[in-house]
Parts: structure tokens; C-alpha cells; sequence
């Protein structure tokens, strides 16, 4: 509230007309002075072109006394009507223009909302939302994969362990035992029911046929340690991305999944050679030939950016990780060649006859074996932190081109009822013309169930048009959080190893110069 001074009025009214000056230098030419530490705050007029009538001398700042000098002020004619704080002042303030605003803030310059979700693009919805989620506690870890069966019935059962606060699950800590059949069987339920309002379900990891083949033939119980261990990561992170939605964590089939102790009922339609899986492909190559006649006519400008927007992503996350691959590929190879060249070198060393030289090239071959520890750690670094990342964004991506694909879906019903609408409302003005008045209570009743179904359309395409909105908001938010908290991770593990590199080198450089 300002106190009894102030630095600055209202220009005076003249007594003719005055018409408002839209220069920006004059609009804006008090914003930029500071107040002083004696000196109030001043309130920024927000200007409207539709306000015009209402008041003169625009461009100017306004400090207010009272709350009775407001309301007088505010009810004045000729006087703007200030945009200020609810408790300040009741009576509501004119309409900002909609392109004053960010678009996806719908909120005026001069707003109650904090700064922090001002910056992230983030719709006051979506802030209530997130804050509602953050006051319950879910962690989910996928542990102890093992092999259950032999030959090829045999199969990968893993350990999933729940902690939560949330009072939707029954207890606090579960645990129970799933395998990978029932990971894909979740996510077909989810997609089935969410993706078609918007929803973006995070993908589940794929089927490898050849990599379950060699656990399958494997006599070793964890099969390929490399695969699995692989594998077991990408299912803990498609439980912990699912868990972070507030929608999805609620359903009932997830809740299922984590709770219901002993076998879930088996998802037979998640095998590749299943009918459901060649069913599924059918579905897959028809939405492909679907997108490619059909096209749609974008008007919404936010929507075309995010369509660039994401396949420029798609093919960036799909170079850089050809590039990771490669690199966790080279560093392998260079740790493989290490340890060659460290039993080389212990080799030469025991032929030595020097002393001094075959005990340096003994300690050479040890700090060689270490540093071939190094890269194999490094390598591990550059799989499990980066190029799996990488992968799951990939996934990702496509589950958000679905969501697109779904509008376009929504908005082609919508548009082939008008069609049909249009139809029968022709047919009706043939049978008036030719008379046929038996068959009119039939054509109008005809009529007014497609003009619903145009109507429904249209709320359904609106609809999910704003959910895919809220959507990307979070998705492009939780983007720059991983990829924040795992390029950090990777770069720390790479300083490290690189500083222990040093350490092994700086201490073997002296029994090198020791050498006589």
C-alpha cells in the first residue's frame, strides 16, 4: 500500500479532448525510473486500444494514497482503470489485448503469477497441477533381474519396489515381481485409454528377439549381464517417467502393477508373432498410409512450430545417438587394447634382464590394467548415462508424434461430419423441393444427430487441442531437467576419471626416470 506521498499524479484533465498518444516513448518514458528508498513503487499503466475513450495522457505512472483515492480514481471518467491487485481494488480491469500477452500465459504484463512459471511457458493449470503432485512421495526401483525357466519357455522376472506416501496405494512399501511381458502389457492399457485425449504415455522399452534368444539359450542364470542390465535400466525409467504424470500414476491398471502380489493375467497380445501383434502392425502401417493422404489444413500456428519443433529434435536425438553409440563402441575397444597391451608389456618385463627396466615395465603393465579399468568405467558412463538417454527421448518423441497424430485424428471425424452434415441437409432440401413430405420428419431427425455429432467433434478437437498444450508444457519442462541432471553426472564421472588417469600417470613418471 503506498503511504501518504507520492512522486507522481495523474496528468490533469483538459477540458476538450484529448486524444491518447500511442508513441512508445511517451507510453514507457516514467517505467524506467527507479524509486528510491523513500520513495513508493510506482503502478505501470498497462495501455488498451479499447480503453482509449475512457481516459487521457496515456503513458504516465500513477501512485495512489488511499483506497478510497483508488476507487474515486478508478470510477473517474477520463482516468485509466489501473490493473492492480484484487485486495487493492474490486472492480476488475479492461481486457489486455490477447497479443500483449505470451500465449500461453493468457495473463496481462502486470500479473499476480510468479516469475519463475512467467519463464517456463507453464499455464496456471499446469502450476496447479505440478504443486498438487508434489505433495506425495513415489519411488519405484526395477531390481534383480533373473532368468525363470529353461530353453526357449524360459523368460526375465524382475523386482519392483514401490515406496510412496500417496493414499491411493494400499501400503506403504511394495514389492512385487514382474516380468517383461507385463511391462508391455501396462503400457498398451495406458496408451489404449490416454493417448487418444492427448496424453503423453512414455513408451515402454522394445522387444529384442535377439537378445532374449541368447538369455534364453544362456545356461548362465542372468544371461547376457550387458543386455539385461541394460534392460532392467529402461524399465525402471519407463516406471519412474509414468509415475511422474499425475494422470497416469493414478490409474487404476498402474496401481495394479505395483500392488497386486503374485502374477499379473498374462498379456498374450504383447508377443511380435501373436495375432494382436499382427494385428497391431496392420493398425501401424494404416495410420502411416493415413498420414501420408491425408493432410491437414493447420490454422493454429503454435501447433506447426511444435510440429517442426519436434521433428528437428527427432533427428538431432537420433544423430547424436548414432554418434554416443559409436563412442561407447571406440571407448571398448581402446579398454579391450589396453588390457592386451598390459599383458604385453608384463610379458616383456619378466624377459627383461635389466632390473630397473623390468621392474618399470612390470608397474608400467599394472598402471595399464588400471587405466584399462578407467575406460571401461567411461565406457559404461557413456551407454548407461548418455546413449540410453538419448534412446529413451527417442521413444519419447514418437509417443508425442502420436499425440499430434490423434489431434489430426480428432479433427478429420470432426470435419467428415460437417461433410455429412452438409449431405443431408441437401438431401432434405431435394425431398422440399420435390415434395416428398413423408420422408422430412426422418431427414430433419437425421439432420440434428449429425449436427450433435459436429458439435462433439468440434469439443473433442478443442479439447484435446488444449490437453497436447498442457502436455508439451511438461514434457519440454521435464526435458531440460534430465538432460541437466545427466550431462552434469556424465561430465563428473569424466573429470573423474580423467584426474584418477593423472594420478596413476604421476605416480609411475618417477620409477620411469629411475631408470639407469
Amino acid at each position: 500500500m503506498a503511504d501518504d506521498s507520492t512522486t507522481s499524479g495523474p496528468p490533469p484533465l483538459d477540458d476538450g479532448e484529448n486524444e491518447v498518444e500511442n508513441d512508445d516513448d511517451d507510453l514507457f518514458a516514467s517505467a524506467s525510473d527507479k524509486p528510491t528508498d523513500s520513495e513508493p513503487a510506482s503502478l505501470e499503466i498497462s495501455q488498451d486500444k479499447d480503453s482509449e475513450d475512457l481516459f487521457t495522457g496515456g503513458g504516465t505512472e500513477v501512485n495512489l494514497d488511499s483506497d478510497e483515492e483508488i476507487m474515486a480514481k478508478a470510477n473517474t471518467p477520463g482516468i485509466l482503470n489501473l490493473d492492480v491487485e484484487p485486495d487493492i481494488v474490486n472492480k476488475p480491469s479492461p481486457p489486455q489485448k490477447k497479443e500483449d500477452a505470451p500465449p500461453e500465459m493468457g495473463v496481462s504484463q502486470i500479473s499476480t503469477t510468479s516469475s519463475a512459471s512467467r519463464g517456463s511457458g507453464i499455464t496456471k493449470d499446469e502450476i496447479e497441477e505440478e504443486q498438487s503432485g508434489d505433495s506425495f512421495d513415489l519411488q519405484i526401483s526395477v531390481t534383480e533381474p533373473h532368468k525363470v525357466g529353461d530353453g526357449m519357455t524360459a523368460y526375465m522376472s524382475y523386482k519392483v519396489v514401490t515406496r510412496t506416501s500417496m493414499p491411493a496405494f494400499r501400503n506403504a512399501e511394495m514389492t512385487v515381481n514382474r516380468r517383461f511381458s507385463d511391462f508391455l502389457g501396462l503400457h498398451d492399457k495406458l496408451a489404449e485409454k490416454y493417448a487418444c485425449k492427448g496424453r503423453i504415455v512414455p513408451a515402454a522399452p522394445e522387444k529384442s528377439i535377439v537378445g532374449m534368444t541368447k538369455i534364453k539359450m544362456s545356461k548362465e542364470e542372468s544371461g547376457s549381464s550387458d543386455f539385461v542390465e541394460r534392460r532392467r535400466i529402461a524399465l525402471e525409467r519407463y516406471l519412474q517417467r509414468t509415475a511422474q504424470h499425475h494422470v497416469l500414476r493414478m490409474d487404476p491398471d498402474f496401481r495394479e502393477f505395483l500392488e497386486q502380489e503374485g502374477e499379473l493375467p498374462r498379456a498374450t497380445n504383447t508377443s511380435a508373432l501373436s495375432g494382436a501383434g499382427v494385428l497391431r502392425l496392420f493398425h501401424k502401417v494404416g495410420d502411416a498410409v493415413e498420414k501420408i493422404t491425408f493432410k491437414m489444413d493447420e490454422t493454429d500456428e503454435w501447433f506447426e512450430d511444435k510440429s517442426q519443433q519436434v521433428e528437428a529434435l527427432d533427428q538431432q536425438l537420433r544423430k547424436l545417438h548414432t554418434s554416443m553409440e559409436s563412442l561407447v563402441a571406440q571407448r571398448r575397444e581402446l579398454s579391450f587394447s589396453t588390457a592386451n597391451l598390459a599383458k604385453s608389456t608384463a610379458m616383456l618385463g619378466n624377459a627383461e634382464e635389466h632390473t630397473a627396466l623390468s621392474r618399470a615395465l612390470s608397474q608400467l603393465a599394472e598402471v595399464e590394467e588400471k587405466v584399462e579399468v578407467l575406460h571401461k568405467e567411461q565406457s559404461d558412463s557413456d551407454l548407461f548415462t548418455m546413449a540410453e538417454l538419448l534412446k529413451d527421448y527417442i521413444s519419447l518423441i514418437a509417443a508425442v508424434k502420436d499425440v499430434f497424430h490423434e489431434r489430426v485424428k480428432c479433427y478429420k471425424n470432426w470435419k467428415d461430419a460437417e461433410a455429412m452434415l452438409n449431405k443431408k441437409r441437401e438431401t432434405k432440401a431435394k425431398l422440399e423441393l420435390s415434395h416428398k413430405q413423408e420422408k422430412l420428419p426422418q431427414a430433419s431427425q437425421e439432420i440434428t444427430e449429425w449436427e450433435q455429432k459436429v458439435e462433439k467433434g468440434q469439443e473433442d478437437f478443442e479439447k484435446i487441442s488444449e490437453t497436447i498444450r498442457k502436455e508439451m508444457a511438461r514434457f519440454e519442462k521435464q526435458r531440460v531437467v534430465d538432460f541437466k541432471e545427466n550431462v552434469i553426472k556424465y561430465l563428473e564421472k569424466l573429470m573423474e576419471n580423467q584426474q584418477q588417469l593423472i594420478k596413476y600417470w604421476e605416480a609411475f613418471l618417477p620409477e620411469a626416470k629411475a631408470i639407469a
